[in-house]
C-alpha cells in the first residue's frame, strides 16, 4: 500500500491551519485592541500555544503512531469513550464545520467577484469536488493537497510582497510598544481576542489523523508538525503586519472582509477584486486538507465500532472512501444550515476542549505507562503542554464568561457523544449477539 510522503502531511497541515481565521478575525480584535505590538504579540502567543501543542502532540504520535488523532490518543490514555466523544466531534465539528466555513468564505468572496455566481452554490461545488479527489487513491488525494499549498504559501508571499512594496496610502501604523501596552496583554480583552486566534491557528494537529498512512511516521510526524507549525506561525505575523501597515486601524474594525480593506488601500479600487480570487484561491487548500484528514476519524470508529463497520472500510488503495463522503456530507449540511459567526466560535471551543484533554495526555501517559517506548519526546517537558494548557484553560474560560450560548452548544456537543456512545455500545453488542 502506498502511503502519503512527509512533504504530503506538513501541506495538509498549513493548508489546515491557513484558512478563513488569519483573513477574517483581525477585525473582530481591533474592536477592543488599538495597538499594533499587542495585536501581533496576539498571534505570536497563538503560535506559541500551537507550537507547544505541537511539539506535545509530536510526542504522543510517535508513541501511539495510529491514524485518528485526538480519537486514537484519547481511547489509548483515557478511555475508549473518551475516544469515542473525541472523534465524535471531530466528525461533527473539528473537521465538518470548520470545512462548511471555510468554502462558505470560499463562495462569498468568488461570488462577490463574480455577482452572476452563487456563494452556497459554489461552496457547495468545492465540497464535492475535492471530496470526490481525496476518495480514489493515495496518489490523487496527496498530489491535489500539496499543488494546491504550495499555491497558498507563493499567494501569501506574493500578497505581502507586493502591498508593501507598492503601498501609497500614507498609513504609519506604531509598531513600537507604548504606554499602557503592557497591560492589554493581560486584559480581559486579550483573552477574548484569543478565541478568533486560537481558531485561526486550529490545524496543527491534522498529520496526527494520518499517522498510519504516513511513511515512517514515528520519525517523520514530530519534524511535520513542528516545521509546518512554525512555517504558519511566521506567515501569520507577516500577513497581520501587512493588513496593520496598509491600511488604518479604523477602516478594519468590526469588518469580516480585513483582506479586502488592507488590498484596497495596498492596490487602489482593484484591490478588492484582486483579493476575493486570491482569498478564494488559498480556501481551496483549507477545504481539501480537512476532507482529506477529517475521514480518518471516521475510518477508525468504524474499525473500533461494529454498528459503524462499513465506515472503517477502505478501497483497493487504503482510501476510507465511504468515510470521505459522509464526511462531506455532514460538512454540506452545516453549509446549508448554519451561520458564520456561530460556527466559528462553537467550533473554535469545541476543539479547543479536544486538544485541551489531549495534550494533558502527555503527563497522564507518561505516569500511567513510564516505560512506553517514546522515540520522540517533547522538548524542554513539562514547559511546552504547561504553556499550551494556560492559554488554552485561559481562552476557554472567556469563552464560558463572554460567550455562554456557544459554550453550551460545545457542551451539549460533548454531552451527545457521550450518549451515543452508550447507545452504540448497546446495539453494537446486540449486533454481535444476534450473529452468533
Amino acid at each position: 500500500m502506498t502511503r502519503f510522503r512527509p512533504s504530503v502531511a506538513a501541506a495538509i497541515v498549513i493548508a489546515n491551519m491557513i484558512g478563513t481565521g488569519v483573513f477574517t478575525s483581525l477585525g473582530f480584535q481591533l474592536v477592543e485592541i488599538q495597538s499594533a505590538p499587542v495585536l501581533l504579540s496576539l498571534w505570536a502567543v497563538g503560535g506559541l500555544a500551537a507550537l507547544c501543542g505541537a511539539l506535545s502532540y509530536a510526542e504522543l504520535g510517535a508513541a501511539l503512531p495510529r491514524s485518528g488523532g485526538e480519537y486514537n490518543f484519547l481511547s489509548e490514555i483515557y478511555h475508549p469513550s473518551a475516544g469515542f466523544i473525541s472523534g465524535w466531534v471531530s466528525a461533527t465539528v473539528g473537521f465538518a464545520a470548520p470545512t462548511a466555513l471555510a468554502a462558505m468564505t470560499f463562495g462569498s468572496y468568488l461570488s462577490a467577484v463574480f455577482p452572476q455566481l452563487s456563494g452556497i452554490w459554489l461552496a457547495t461545488g468545492l465540497i464535492v469536488v475535492l471530496a470526490v479527489a481525496h476518495s480514489r487513491s493515495h496518489k490523487s488525494s496527496g498530489s491535489t493537497q500539496s499543488l494546491f499549498t504550495i499555491l497558498k504559501i507563493l499567494l501569501i508571499i506574493g500578497f505581502a510582497g507586493l502591498a508593501l512594496l507598492f503601498n501609497d496610502s500614507g498609513q504609519a501604523t506604531r509598531f513600537l510598544p507604548a504606554e499602557g501596552d503592557g497591560a492589554l496583554l493581560f486584559s480581559g480583552a486579550f483573552a477574548v481576542s484569543l478565541i478568533y486566534v486560537n481558531y485561526a491557528y486550529s490545524g496543527w494537529n491534522a498529520a496526527t489523523y494520518i499517522t498510519g498512512e504516513l511513511e515512517h511516521p514515528q520519525r517523520s510526524l514530530p519534524l511535520v508538525l513542528i516545521a509546518s507549525t512554525s512555517l504558519v506561525c511566521l506567515s501569520y505575523l507577516l500577513l497581520n503586519y501587512v493588513f496593520l501597515a496598509v491600511a488604518p486601524m479604523d477602516a478594519m474594525v468590526g469588518k469580516v472582509e480585513v483582506g479586502y480593506v488592507a488590498a484596497s488601500y495596498a492596490f487602489g479600487d482593484a484591490g478588492a477584486t484582486i483579493m476575493g480570487v486570491l482569498l478564494a484561491l488559498l480556501l481551496v487548500s483549507t477545504v481539501s486538507a480537512m476532507i482529506l484528514a477529517g475521514p480518518r476519524v471516521l475510518h477508525r470508529i468504524g474499525e473500533d465500532f461494529p454498528l459503524f463497520a462499513v465506515l472503517g472500510r477502505v478501497n483497493k488503495d487504503g482510501i476510507p472512501a465511504t468515510a470521505v463522503l459522509v464526511q462531506a456530507t455532514v460538512a454540506l449540511a452545516f453549509l446549508w444550515s448554519s451561520s458564520f459567526d456561530r460556527i466559528l466560535v462553537f467550533s473554535g471551543a469545541t476543539m479547543a476542549l479536544n486538544t485541551f484533554f489531549t495534550v494533558l495526555g502527555v503527563f497522564v501517559l507518561r505516569w500511567k505507562q513510564p516505560d512506553l517506548p517514546r522515540p520522540f519526546r517533547t522538548w524542554l517537558y513539562p514547559l511546552p503542554p504547561i504553556i499550551f494548557l494556560l492559554i488554552t484553560g485561559w481562552t476557554l474560560l472567556y469563552i464560558v464568561l463572554q460567550r455562554p450560548i456557544e459554550a453550551m452548544i460545545c457542551m451539549g456537543i460533548v454531552v451527545s457523544g457521550a450518549i451515543f456512545y452508550v447507545v452504540s455500545q448497546r446495539l453494537g453488542a446486540r449486533l454481535a449477539a444476534s450473529k452468533t
